[in-house]
């Protein structure tokens, strides 16, 4: 059941600048700037991340758009249980489209988006039951990546994700329920990507 008791506008006006800002695809491109300017220089940058922008980024935000223009879905988060099903769906196969093509070019498994699909498929079969918070999900799973770069960045990155949390429940856009479900399938996820990381280091 959503809160009905209404926040003080100023409080309504922050969470929606931080639930807007730290929206999944750009906690996720943030932390794949970061990590670019940590690890490449600029045209190693532009080459890595350009795959990223085309095949992910780019498709789904117009995706998203398209449909929202369209009308089968409500708002940019598509809040609708329902009519999430076809974004993840979407999403999965861009997403599969990137691992191959990533494969091919590489020779090797960008275990970051590899976890990330293992993300967004438990996210998928939750959808049937619940409506776990993408927001929180793709948040927390972000703070374990900035974590596994540096840790107090990742620490930080898991406050924001807390704070996500609380602002999709002020914004009713999710139940208390809902959020943490999100929660804990991404500190699953985020669990066991840590753990793979750190063994091949």
């Amino acid at each position: 059941m959503q809160n009905n008791v209404t926040a003080h506008p100023i409080v309504i006006f922050l969470s929606k600048f931080i639930s807007n800002f730290f929206n999944p695809l750009t906690s996720l491109f943030l932390y794949f700037a970061y990590y670019s300017s940590k690890h490449y220089n600029l045209k190693k940058s532009l080459y890595e991340f350009l795959p990223i922008l085309l095949i992910l980024i780019l498709p789904i935000s117009a995706w998203i758009y398209w449909h929202v223009r369209k009308g089968n879905y409500t708002n940019m988060d598509v809040s609708n249980r329902k009519q999430r099903n076809s974004l993840y769906i979407f999403i999965a196969v861009a997403m599969l489209v990137y691992l191959l093509i990533n494969f091919m070019i590489d020779g090797q498994i960008d275990y970051t988006m590899l976890f990330l699909f293992i993300l967004l498929i438990l996210m998928q079969v939750s959808n049937y039951f619940i409506k776990s918070s993408m927001h929180t999900a793709i948040n927390i799973f972000a703070a374990a990546l900035f974590f596994a770069q540096n840790q107090i960045l990742g620490l930080a990155w898991l406050f924001i994700a807390v704070m996500v949390g609380i602002t999709r429940i002020i914004l009713k856009r999710h139940t208390p329920k809902e959020v943490l479900m999100g929660a804990a399938i991404a500190s699953m996820v985020s669990f066991f990507y840590l753990y793979i990381y750190i063994q091949n280091q």
